[in-house]
């Protein structure tokens, strides 16, 4: 069954700290007044009268940006409110929204589940309490596991959301925060890169040369390296990069954005189990792969990369590529030879 996700934006709201990477009216191109109650549910009609068409899908509110639980209780009460009628007519099955790890606590969590709140996503970036505090987080390490084990007692889903590039961070450190992400055992993650955009703290470090963001090569290398361990251990990653957007574009002073981040890293994946493939082919014999329908255009990479790169080491003679649309997307199977035509 498909899910609509209806979105609500609140950029920054809740969230007394400026974190050194952040500017959410810049990131989100939300700018303007505060929504309201009344507001979120005329939204919510308008999705519902646009998704009628598809009766399968499951329907989620998602309240990006800000600090949800770092709102005042009647500010989030009005805002949660207006999703319940539709939650009693079963026109919407769950909410979702994010928040800081040191702003959750039991009185916290039994308020959103009072609420028919159900997923919880954290803005952790990292777990490594020397980076958050370069990266001014005003939370600790110790904060992401004590609110990952309060709603996980509470059978509440809980989402992660984590950056690469953050000012001080290491591939050592990366590789640390990942495998500790990994025993929280989350339902799923997101990966951002960390980028420099105008207003941000950022960027004050960039220019006067204290601060270099990863190239797009290593930011997409170090994604692809994340998604490959999360999924290994059955955790979904379920975005990669921002949003694009024209107000996010012009903004931007440096860092690794592409409008396509996501596509770059499941491309990247794909090119190397290809690789692991071809490369155990002798020259002049040649193999069938098969691939999801749907992972044409990423098996052939942004601007056909990944071909011209199998080209480049001479593999690209040594296939030919058939899809089946069975086959669970990202995997690149080889075809046994009792099977080829």
């Amino acid at each position: 069954m498909s899910l609509l996700v209806i979105p609500i934006f609140i950029p920054h709201e809740g969230c007394p700290h400026s974190c050194v990477f952040c500017n959410q009216h810049r990131i989100s191109g939300v700018e303007g007044r505060p929504v309201t109650g009344p507001q979120v549910a005329q939204s919510i009609r308008i999705w519902l009268e646009r998704g009628r068409k598809n009766t399968l899908s499951r329907v989620q509110v998602a309240f990006y940006g800000g600090s949800f639980t770092g709102l005042p209780v009647a500010r989030q009460q009005d805002l949660l409110s207006s999703v319940q009628p539709f939650i009693e007519s079963g026109e919407v099955q769950t909410i979702r929204l994010s928040t800081r790890p040191d702003y959750i606590d039991l009185g916290i969590v039994d308020f959103l589940q009072k609420q028919q709140v159900a997923t919880v996503e954290l803005g952790v970036q990292s777990l490594d309490d020397a980076v958050l505090e370069q990266s001014l987080r005003g939370h600790r390490a110790a904060d992401v596991i004590r609110a990952s084990a309060l709603l996980g007692t509470a059978g509440m889903e809980l989402g992660i959301q984590l950056m690469v590039g953050l000012p001080g961070q290491t591939f050592s450190s990366l590789r640390k925060t990942v495998a500790r992400v990994i025993t929280l055992a989350p339902a799923f993650i997101r990966i951002y890169p960390v980028l420099v955009v105008a207003g941000s703290g950022l960027e004050g470090r960039y220019r006067r040369g204290a601060y270099q963001p990863l190239s797009l090569s290593r930011a997409v290398l170090q994604a692809a390296w994340m998604k490959k361990k999360m999924t290994a251990h059955g955790i979904r990653v379920v975005r990669m990069g921002l949003q694009p957007g024209p107000e996010l574009e012009r903004s931007l002073v440096a860092g690794p954005y592409h409008p396509a981040f996501g596509e770059l890293v499941n491309a990247r994946l794909m090119l190397r189990q290809a690789r692991k493939l071809l490369s155990r082919v002798p020259p002049g014999r040649q193999i069938r792969l098969q691939i999801s329908d749907r992972d044409q255009s990423v098996f052939r990479g942004v601007g056909s990369a990944n071909i011209h790169r199998l080209t480049s080491l001479g593999l690209s003679d040594r296939f030919t590529l058939h899809s089946d649309p069975d086959q669970p997307r990202g995997i690149v199977q080889l075809v046994p030879e009792d099977k080829n035509p």
